[in-house]
């Protein structure tokens, strides 16, 4: 990525950053506030509260700066309200390393260790899958696949998250709160975006989630960004009903690029009785196997992929 590339991502992610932000929630006094033509803070207010010229952030936003010092960027993400991911991809976009221009075009491989995991995993009754870059399912266990779909019964290029989230009609009846998660999905891919900005498959991915969904279009262009860690979601079920999950995402360490996520239900609750019969269901399904882009491939022993 050159320079004014590098420019061009900063510049967008500070106007859309902006225009979230009120000036009430900013901590601004409300005297002076006027009618405004667009959301927001004003670029002179955000300025004010970073301690930074106005000429300076001007510069910054319009994508006319170089630069950015990484004080300047902690103030903008303190003036900015923004949460650990949100700062960590300013810094990304405005700083880009040589490391993260590199691209490697090996695939991502799930270790031994964590393909235990997801087996241990499922004889508890609890769901597991790992996400790779660019939203890709690497591995799932059955009754993760039962929950939310089979993606080893999907040719490789549509094993993604993404891709299932906007244009799979099931998961519009399955998600509960579809906006919810179609809104993080598409944040989550956008920290991924910050993170390999010369990915270009990640690229194609955007290009064909743009012309295929609207709603991806929408979300793509609020430019934000999301890091999963825990959480909950409502499920609506076609065999089983409702249900309500809780997930916990955890980063394995021969991968940084890969996240396992772990769900659970409350012991005793109505969801716990639903997922365990979602899990004697005895319809037959895919074998397990790992999810990669050459599915005739060798497991990996260990050593760090893509």
């Amino acid at each position: 990525m050159n320079r004014e590339e590098t420019s061009s991502r900063l510049a967008e992610f500070l106007r859309s950053a902006r225009a979230r932000l009120s000036p009430q929630e900013a901590g601004l006094e409300e005297e002076g506030f006027g009618r405004r033509r667009v959301p927001g803070l004003r670029r002179e207010e955000l300025a004010r509260l970073a301690g930074v010229s106005v000429d300076y952030y001007t510069r910054l936003e319009q994508g006319r700066s170089p630069s950015a010092s990484a004080e300047v960027l902690d103030a903008l993400a303190t003036a900015l309200r923004l949460d650990d991911a949100e700062r960590a991809h300013l810094h990304t976009v405005a700083r880009p390393t040589s490391a993260q221009r590199k691209r490697r075009s090996r695939p991502q491989r799930v270790h031994p260790g964590t393909w235990d995991l997801l087996e241990t995993l499922e004889a508890a009754c609890r769901p597991g899958f790992v996400l790779g870059r660019r939203l890709d399912v690497l591995a799932h266990n059955r009754l993760a696949g039962r929950l939310i779909t089979d993606f080893r019964a999907l040719p490789a290029a549509q094993r993604n998250q993404a891709r299932f989230v906007f244009l799979d009609p099931h998961a519009r009846e399955l998600y509960a709160d579809w906006a919810t998660v179609a809104a993080d999905t598409a944040a989550m891919l956008r920290l991924d975006a910050g993170r390999h900005p010369d990915d270009p498959a990640l690229s194609a991915l955007v290009g064909d989630l743009s012309i295929h969904s609207q709603d991806f279009r929408r979300y793509w262009s609020d430019n934000k960004v999301h890091q999963r860690t825990t959480g909950t979601k409502d499920y609506h079920h076609p065999l089983v009903g409702d249900l309500t999950i809780s997930y916990q995402a955890l980063t394995p360490v021969d991968d940084p690029d890969q996240i396992l996520f772990i769900y659970r239900t409350e012991q005793g609750s109505p969801s716990e009785t639903s997922l365990r019969l979602l899990a004697s269901w005895n319809k037959p399904t895919t074998p397990a196997a790992e999810l990669e882009h050459d599915p005739t491939a060798p497991r990996s022993t260990g050593n760090r992929r893509h």
